[in-house]
């Protein structure tokens, strides 16, 4: 327990050490030290600027930081729960070195303003990594895509077999999530790196600081518009965690497309060794645990996103102790985040996809039913009556065993003397795929059409 808080100039009694123990947050949010350090070194540089300090005392601030910096990434640094967290414990050491010149380091600002910059910094150098990270994984989708232009997949709907669609359509409707979870993080980052240090502990400071000196300094875009706002503001770290909880959501669903797809009773894809485990009696048993596991961990990054929100629901202005619990669920989801985006990414790569048993779904399917219907519609039948007869000819063939493509013309007649020899042309199956000509559809056009913008967006983002 330390002998002297920082702050307790006007206590006579010590913290108890159920207290100290209780409320201290270093063993966590030492993680903070870098931003801690760069953001000290900033304002060291801007009191310099505005006269607090002279030049040679912000230097050797600076150096001091620096090695204090050096100290805790050699592992040297010594983190006391007494300090309670990462800035105090920073600051002491920091005057060990240098002397009482370390106690000007924190003129002109407070803790509040203090570990709201150190927290932005934070969440915005990982939010960079986490779209690093989405990038290679639409890359490796796109590379999968184009391996799989001509493969047939049941498309479904109700999870029930639809039409047939290309892998490469299915592999890209993924490179749409995870774009727009990259897109989300970057709007996000706006509302992230806003300079709050200035707010002081709520109200300003009567010191003539100049925090777009520290803003430009930091590579922040804006600073705060309201002092009371910028200590209280945690929308940054909620929004943060909720854009990782939606990139968890759309892992967990290619997850589960994959646990499905690799069972044996599906077959359509088989699973790389380093990505998958065994079982303890059942010999033949390769299990897809990573996916599995990340199906799992997108529940506790939910967690940790409605834990934020109810931290923050009954918060009066301004800071408020309990927003020390902000980190945590912060630091856990970056965690999640990252492993499972490279995860996912070494799994796509390695998969092995069964392009046979995607197709002998298909055929089995009917999925060419609603060309019959469209086939038609064209004739001039009105869609609802199209549907019906379609509907009747496919009660007829699955009462046979065999697909529509297996009737004769005579059969296909009972249903409608519209019906010609053509109808075997619409009703092939790679023909239908070909034929979705839209754009964003599953038509070799549309699909490299989607191929190329991505490429792009790719290329527009490195």
């Amino acid at each position: 327990m330390a002998d002297k808080k920082m702050w307790g100039g006007r206590f006579a009694g010590t913290t108890a050490a159920s207290m100290e123990a209780y409320s201290e947050s270093v063993s966590f949010d030492w993680r903070l030290y870098a931003e801690d350090i760069r953001g000290s070194q900033a304002h060291a540089r801007m009191l310099a600027r505005r006269g607090f300090l002279t030049d040679d005392e912000a230097g050797r601030i600076c150096e001091g930081l620096d090695a204090v910096r050096g100290e805790i990434e050699a592992g040297r640094f010594t983190w006391k729960t007494g300090l309670e967290d990462v800035h105090m414990n920073i600051e002491s050491r920091l005057t060990e070195i240098i002397g009482p010149l370390g106690g000007k380091l924190h003129t002109a600002r407070s803790r509040n303003d203090q570990v709201a910059l150190d927290f932005r910094l934070h969440v915005a150098a990982r939010i960079a990594v986490w779209q690093e990270r989405l990038a290679e994984l639409v890359r490796v989708y796109l590379d999968r895509a184009k391996e799989h232009g001509d493969t047939l997949l049941p498309g479904c709907t109700h999870f029930q077999p639809a039409q047939p669609v290309s892998l490469a359509h299915h592999l890209l409707a993924y490179c749409q999530m995870f774009r727009r979870d990259h897109e989300r993080l970057a709007d996000c980052l706006k509302r992230v790196r806003v300079m709050p240090l200035g707010a002081a502990a709520l109200a300003g400071t009567t010191h003539p600081v100049d925090p777009v000196m520290v803003a430009e300094d930091l590579g922040m875009d804006v600073i705060f518009a309201n002092s009371m706002d910028a200590v209280a503001d945690r929308d940054f770290a909620i929004e943060a965690v909720f854009a990782g909880s939606l990139i968890m959501t759309h892992l967990s669903r290619m997850c589960e497309e994959v646990i499905i797809w690799a069972n044996p009773n599906f077959g359509y894809v088989r699973l790389p060794d380093d990505y998958s485990t065994g079982s303890s009696i059942m010999p033949q048993k390769k299990n897809p645990d990573s996916c599995e596991i990340m199906r799992g961990k997108t529940g506790r990054v939910v967690g940790a996103l409605t834990g934020l929100l109810v931290l923050v629901k009954g918060l009066p202005m301004t800071y408020n102790r309990d927003m020390q619990e902000d980190k945590e669920p912060f630091f856990d989801t970056d965690r999640t985040v990252t492993s499972s985006l490279e995860i996912m990414t070494g799994l796509l790569a390695k998969l092995e996809f069964v392009p046979e048993k995607m197709l002998a779904t298909v055929e089995r399917g009917f999925l060419n039913a609603t060309e019959l219907a469209d086939y038609l519609a064209a004739r001039g039948v009105p869609f609802r009556e199209a549907h019906h007869i379609t509907g009747a000819a496919v009660a007829y063939a699955e009462g046979r065993g065999v697909g529509l493509e297996a009737l004769s013309l005579d059969e296909f007649r009972r249903f409608s003397d519209l019906i010609g020899d053509d109808v075997y042309a619409v009703l092939d199956y790679r023909a239908a795929v070909r034929r979705r000509t839209s754009p964003g559809g599953t038509g070799p056009d549309s699909v490299q059409a989607q191929i190329n913008a991505l490429s792009a967006w790719l290329g527009s983002v490195r």
